[in-house]
This record gives C-alpha cells, structure tokens and sequence, in this order.
C-alpha cells in the first residue's frame, strides 16, 4: 500500500513537471525564457535582411511625442512587426547631433530607440530587448551604416545585427529606417553566451574637457575618475568590475605585455573597418567617442556603432572642415587622425607600435581589400540592397533627398568604396605614402578622387530642403 501511494504521488510529480516544461516550451519567449539555441529567435525574424519588413507604431499623441523628443524620455506605444502586435513598448528618440539638427531645421523624421522591457519586466521581441530604427541622417544612400555593419560582420568584428523596416505611424507612412540590434543584454548573449561581461558606451559630457577616460588613457587607480565610462555602463557594476577595468587601462598605458588587457585580434579587425571608411566621427576623431567597450575577465575590445557620418562626410562641430576628396579617400591607413589625436588615443596608438600588430594590421587591410572589394561580393551586396529598397525610397513621406538624389548617392559611395580600396592597395605596395608625414614629403600622391562630391553623400541642404515634405507627413499622421 505504501509503495503505490509513493507510485501515485511519483506518478502525479512527473505529470505536474510535464505540464510545466510544456508550458516552457509553448510560451518561454512571452516569459522571458530564452532557448538553449545559440541563435536566438530574432535573428531570423526582423533581422532577415533579405527583404523589407514593416513596423507600425501605434500611438495616442505622435505631435506631442515629435514635438518633445529632445527629451529622450519614453513613452509607450504598441507596436506591429510584420503583424505581429507587442503591446506597452517603450519609444524615445535617439542620438546626439542628429537629435538636435533635426529640431533645429524643424525636422520631425527621429532615429528611434524601441525597448520592450521598458514598462514590463521580460518584455521582448522574440528574444530581443531593445532595437533602435536609424533615420538615415545625413545619409542620401540610406546605406552608410548598413555597409559598415556588414563590412565589420565580413571581418568578424562581433557586430549589431540590421535589417531595413518601413515604418508606419498610426497606419499612415512614415519613411523608410533600418532596424538595429542594440548592443545590450540580448546582443551580448548572442555574441558571447550567457555569461557574458560587462558593456560601457564612454561618451563625454563636454567637448571642451579633457575627457581622457573616453579615450580610454588610464588616470589613476580611482574608479571615479573614470564617470564618462562607469556612468555609461550597461549592466550593473561592482568594485571587482571597474577594477578589472581600470587594471586594463593600466597594462594599456604601460604599451607591455598588451596580449594580457586587449584582445588585440578583434581590436586590430575593428580598426581596419573604421579606418577604410574614413569615420571621424568615432574613437580616432577628435570627440573619440561612437564606441563600445566590452569587458570580459580583464579583456578589453571595442565594437562598432554609429556610422552615418562615414565615408569622409563628418564635418559637425569642425571649424575647418576638411572636404577636398583628394585628401579624404587618400587618408594615411597607419596615421588616420592628426599626431595629437593619435598620441592621445592609446588603444590604436599603442597598438601601432608593435611590429606584429602593425604588421597583422596591414594583413587585414589586404583581406577586407581582395576578399570584400576585389570580389564580387562588396558590388553585389550594395546593388541588390539599392534594388531591395528602391520602391521604399520612392515612397519614402519624411525622406531628407530626393529619390535621384538616392541613386546618386549610392552610385557615389560605390566610387568612393573603389576608390579607397585602390588608394589603401597603393599605401600597402608602397606606392602611396601610408602616413601623414610621408604624405607632407610626397603631396598629391595617391588615386585621384576629383571625379567625386562627398556632399553627394548627404549634407546640410537636404535638410534645409526636406522640411515641406516631413511637415506634410506629420500632418497626416495627427490628422
């Protein structure tokens, strides 16, 4: 008798954990559970970029939301994706400059920031926690940030995943966007497992200081020392992290024994991409931030992030910018910023200065030139993307160009794709000169890139142009 009692109940457990692990598996995603699979569903749902996706934001007040979106603050909104509905998500606008161009030129057309864990714990899209939708600022091509992306993925940098979206407000049109994996818990799962480190995105709080711990120069053993870094931080923190870090920093500054603190392979990958497109923009810029920085047992490396300003066509907050194609696509490889920004920017500087990290350096710059740009694969990835969001672009309602203006920029990236391509392989040869000062002894020395109009690419006109049209969207949208 006791022994069947002990069956029924055995009996009775088993069905109970049955019932449960059925659930799991019917409704994980809904209850934030993620699958022991390496790739997470989202992957090959709105990050399938072989086709144009569709996101509908629904929402009470889009004037209210438009007219304060210098805030940055959230408000909720339910979303559509491809037809699926995800209710109470979390929408903001985005960016730095970009946010505030677009309401200096009375502009309504914001990149935006979806979280979908905002408003409730494990809200998610199929895995996902938060994706931004990038407006394509200053960038006629609608392309500048898509390639680079897939130039970093070709070069095994990990890299935020992207897709183009058209997006809908309320039903009415809204224009075309391209949809970001941002880089937070779900891309650090995918990129480096479940236990992966910790995440920062250094930013400065003034151009004007001195911002030393953004250019990731070490300071001193003190943590708070370091705000622009453990003030961004994506995940929480503890003293073991930031000492970790700061360790880092240290070894780094030293310029010894860098294979202990840096993971020198993905560092020196990254670099070969920022450096052929031409990103001022960015760490080796003079505001030498549009980074992140990953940590992971005292490990440090750095992964790509914003990029509609590449391609030589970053020229915000420059006195004196420099737009003469000539001396843009011909930029040095081994020196790509003036010697004060390069003394001040050790995690490449340092780096530099080790023959075998020079010399792999010079081996991925040939890999990215034969494999990515000599092919095939660099012309047909662009033109069947340009064929891809054609129709889109034509029926973009916010769009900052024209659509000839599109074709144009497109077919002027591809010229300046080629044509750094061939400056970089002449550098490599030795028939260019490969730094600045060889560049000094030997002027007017490289490919000759007069044919080409960087402002082509997307400049301040367009936004004086596009204010008719996104005005007459928005009015459409609040009717």
């Amino acid at each position: 008798m006791i022994q069947n009692k002990r069956i029924d109940l055995i009996c009775i457990g088993a069905a109970v954990l049955a019932v449960l692990l059925t659930i799991a598996f019917m409704f994980g995603e809904q209850l934030g559970i993620q699958k022991a699979s390496a790739v997470p569903p989202y992957v090959h749902a709105l990050f399938d970029d072989s086709y144009v996706h569709t996101i509908d934001i629904q929402i009470d007040d889009w004037a209210s939301f438009t007219e304060n979106a210098q805030n940055e603050e959230y408000v909720s909104c339910d979303v559509v994706i491809d037809g699926e509905t995800f209710y109470n998500v979390g929408l903001r606008a985005k960016g730095n400059n970009s946010l505030r161009l677009t309401e200096e030129y009375g502009l309504s057309r914001y990149s935006l920031k979806l979280e979908f864990d905002h408003f409730q714990d494990g809200g998610n899209y199929h895995g996902l926690d938060k994706l931004s939708l990038d407006a394509s600022f200053q960038d006629n091509s609608y392309m500048k940030t898509f390639l680079v992306f897939d130039m970093m993925s070709f070069m095994q940098v990990p890299t935020p995943l992207c897709s183009y979206v058209f997006v809908t407000v309320n039903g009415e049109d809204w224009g075309l966007f391209l949809a970001i994996e941002e880089i937070e818990n779900s891309f650090a799962r995918r990129n480096f497992g479940n236990h992966y480190g910790q995440l920062y995105k250094p930013d400065y709080q003034s151009l004007n200081a001195e911002n030393a711990d953004v250019a990731l120069k070490y300071i001193d053993d003190d943590p708070g020392s370091y705000p622009n870094i453990f003030n961004n931080t994506k995940f929480p923190i503890d003293e073991q992290d930031q000492k970790r870090l700061i360790q880092a920093l240290k070894v780094l500054s030293e310029n010894k024994d860098l294979e202990t603190a840096i993971n020198a392979d993905e560092v020196l990958r990254y670099f070969t991409v920022q450096v052929f497109v031409m990103n001022w923009d960015s760490y080796i810029g003079h505001t030498g931030h549009n980074y992140f920085l990953y940590e992971e047992e005292g490990m440090l490396s750095i992964l790509p992030w914003d990029y509609n300003l590449a391609f030589g066509t970053y020229a915000l907050g420059m006195s004196n910018p420099i737009r003469d194609p000539n001396v843009l696509i011909n930029y040095p490889i081994n020196t790509p910023a003036e010697g004060h920004i390069m003394l001040n920017r050790p995690l490449y500087h340092h780096l530099m200065q080790h023959n075998e990290y020079l010399q792999l350096y010079h081996e991925y710059f040939n890999e990215l030139i034969a494999d990515y740009f000599e092919s095939q694969l660099f012309e047909t990835t662009i033109r069947k993307t340009q064929k891809m969001i054609a129709p889109y672009v034509q029926n973009d309602p916010t769009s900052f160009c024209s659509y000839q203006d599109f074709e144009l920029a497109v077919n002027t990236l591809v010229d300046v794709c080629k044509l750094r391509a061939e400056g970089i392989r002449g550098q490599l040869e030795g028939i260019y000169p490969i730094t600045i000062n060889e560049q000094l002894n030997a002027p007017n020395i490289g490919v000759d890139a007069s044919s080409i109009e960087l402002t082509d690419l997307g400049d301040f006109d367009d936004l004086e142009n596009a204010k008719l049209k996104q005005e007459e969207a928005l009015q459409k949208v609040i009717k």
